[in-house]
This record gives C-alpha cells, structure tokens and sequence, in this order.
C-alpha cells in the first residue's frame, strides 16, 4: 500500500463513530492508526447494530486498517502506555466528554508539552469552550441543534432523522480535513502542532447553506420540504406507474427545456414566462403536476431511458440491494469483499475519494479486542517479560 499517509501515526481514544470513523479515514489512506480500547469491552460499537458471531458487522467496517490495543487507562501503568503513545504520536483523534483526557493526564497541554509537533483532533458534541461545554452530545442532539433536523422530513409530518448517523460522520469529515491541515503545517516548517476543535452541531451547521441571511435580511425560515427543491425549479421526486419514485432535477434552462420535450409539453418548453428558473418557482406546483402526470403514465425503467436519452439528470432512490449490483459502483470499485474470522466472505463499501498515484485500500477488517497489543508495545521497547507482568496485573488484553 503506498497511501498519502503513510509513516504518519495516529493514536484513537476514541468509541463509536465520530473519533473512529475520522481515524478510519485516515488508516485508510496509509496512516498506522493504534486504537486504544478498554480491556474486556472494548469500543461499544463491538455490539452495535447487526451482528455477525457476537461482533457488530459496523465494526469490521469501521475499524478496518487499524491495530487494537487493549489497555486500561483507570490504571497508572495504563496511562503511562498511552502517553508513550503519544509523544511519538503525528495525531491524537477523540472524542471524550472536553475535559476527560484531562482527567486521565493526558490533555493537550500534557502532551504537546512532551510532542510538540502533535495535532490533536478533539470531536465533542458542543467543542472545547462555550457554555454548553460539559453537556453530553450525540450525533442525534448535533443534527437537530445544527438545523438539520428542522429542515428533514415532509411538509406535514414531524422533524425526521436522514436515516444514518450523518452529524457523527459530519463531525468526522471536518476532523480528518482539520487533521491533514495542521499536519501540512507541522510537515512543511510553518508551525507546531495544535488542537484541532471540532463539535457535532457546528459539523451540521456549517452545510446548512444560506439559512442564515435569508433569515436575517428577509425573515425565511426554512422547513421540511419532503423532495422538493425550493427556490429552484423544477426539482423533486415523483411516483412512477409500477409504485417507483424517481428523482428528477431539471433546473437548469437548458436542461428544463430538454425536459419539457420529453413529457410532451413543448407548450411549456417554449414559454418565455418560465425561460429562467424565477419564472418557474413562482409556477412550481403547475411544473410539478405536469411532470407527475407524465411519469405515472410510464414504469421508472421507461422514465429514466427517456430522460437519460435526453440528458436529464434523473435517478431512481437506491435501496442496497441496488447499490451493491450497479454496474456503476462496481466499475469504481466502491463494493468491495474482505473476509471475516472464519474466511467469511462480505461486501464492504471501496474507498473514497480516488487518488491516481496514491490511493487507500483495504489491509484488514477490524481487529479482534486486543489483537495487536503485544505487537504495539514490542514497537513501543516492551519486552516478553514486561507484557506478561502488565497481562496479570490487568493493565492490557
């Protein structure tokens, strides 16, 4: 494997999804990620979700490429093994309670001190400062402080959530790309490491668009829209004659024009009063039944050749079960089979983004609990005899 970040050494204090899915970005990408986990339970998500003999199927994806080092950090020798970790650590990823590292010993000003050059990427629910600091925080209490959840679901029905953790994975997203910034300063001379502070709801927020200033300088205060698009027209999701939906974004001039040729209404292609897209948001509810009559007079299969042959961008919504078929996603490499304990063969989703010289890839699935605890503290100078002290007293797995 020739990722960009390989040599580069990441420490995770982290359990279940924001830390760990930011520090599973990264090992995939070549960086040796080492996962500190707690001495005969391990990460929670071990046991969350769908479970293949005793160990969550979330797990082996999320946890891939890393090595797993049990250790019990309510003990002295413990901490003294995580802080080796750490100073010769490029990057710390967690997401404790702001404080809780502190607790242990182990806060940033502990650690830079003995590292200068550390980057610490800290994921909490609120960040570091402001008065809601101490308030525990999921991805859930992030997505709806954030604005999202006012903004998902039907005209008519409560807040809904997007269907997966998306505030968790947010929050990973800015972190990886906050990481990789104070690296680049810490690698090219300009700086020493620094403490990247990244909290759910802000994660959220920063793409919620301009929901801002339109509610500042005009009073708009967006909502659930179920499909829709508002403000730009024609876009939405609209039933097909089989019971299929189909989404069909046909906003731009010119593609609305190739649209309205194809549901046979040129009267509406050739109206000048719907030529740009302000014309056609004032008659969006006559643009949309138009479009609904014409796809529930025809199966989704017939809907998206006819628009595909005129270059409308339109999808039918994937379920898995099309996801891990499509030629497209195969052609890309984006489902991808590894083999659990057993040699149990299972799909996984490929590596994003694609990089052409130095691409991720897949070594291992998660690690079984403690899987690499005697190899990490081999590196780390530990000989057989210290690992055997340190295994009876309970400090490692």
């Amino acid at each position: 494997m020739n990722g960009p970040l390989i040599g580069i050494k990441v420490v995770e204090f982290g359990t279940l999804i924001a830390a760990p899915f930011a520090a599973r970005l990264m090992a995939e990408f070549g960086a040796d990620v080492i996962k500190i986990e707690q001495p005969g339970s391990g990460d929670p998500l071990r046991k969350w979700r769908k479970l293949h003999q005793g160990t969550s199927l979330w797990w082996y994806l999320q946890s891939r490429n890393k090595r797993s080092i049990a250790v019990d950090l309510k003990t002295p020798e413990g901490v003294e093994i995580a802080r080796e970790l750490a100073t010769s650590a490029d990057v710390i990823i967690e997401n404790f309670r702001p404080g809780g590292l502190e607790k242990l010993g182990l806060g940033w000003e502990t650690l830079s001190a003995l590292n200068p050059n550390l980057t610490m990427v800290r994921i909490s629910g609120y960040g570091q400062t402001g008065p809601y600091r101490d308030q525990p925080g999921f991805g859930a209490i992030g997505e709806a402080m954030g604005g999202l959840r006012y903004t998902t679901g039907d005209v008519d029905s409560p807040p809904a959530r997007a269907g997966i953790s998306i505030g968790d994975s947010l929050a990973s997203l800015h972190g990886v790309i906050g990481a990789l910034m104070s690296l680049l300063r810490v690698k090219t001379g300009q700086g020493r490491g620094q403490v990247v502070d990244v909290s759910l709801y802000e994660s959220v927020f920063n793409l919620m668009e301009s929901l801002v200033p339109e509610y500042d300088l005009m009073g708009h205060v967006r909502t659930r829209t179920g499909g829709a698009l508002p403000g730009i027209a024609p876009s939405n999701t609209y039933p097909t004659a089989d019971g299929g939906y189909v989404v069909i974004a046909g906003n731009s001039d010119a593609i609305f024009k190739r649209l309205m040729r194809v549901i046979d209404r040129i009267d509406l292609a050739d109206d000048p009063a719907l030529a740009q897209n302000d014309g056609r948001v004032a008659q969006v509810e006559m643009l949309d039944a138009a479009i609904s009559t014409w796809t529930q007079s025809h199966p989704i299969a017939e809907v998206l050749e006819k628009l595909a042959a005129a270059d409308v961008p339109s999808s039918k919504i994937y379920s898995v079960a099309d996801i891990v078929t499509d030629p497209h996603y195969l052609a890309r490499d984006m489902i991808l089979e590894t083999s659990l304990p057993g040699d149990i063969k299972v799909k996984m989703p490929g590596i994003t983004p694609k990089l052409s010289e130095t691409p991720g890839g897949v070594r291992w699935p998660g690690p079984m609990l403690g899987e690499h605890t005697e190899s990490v503290l081999a590196d780390m100078g530990y000989d057989g005899k210290d690992v055997q002290h340190l295994r009876r007293s309970g400090v490692i797995q």
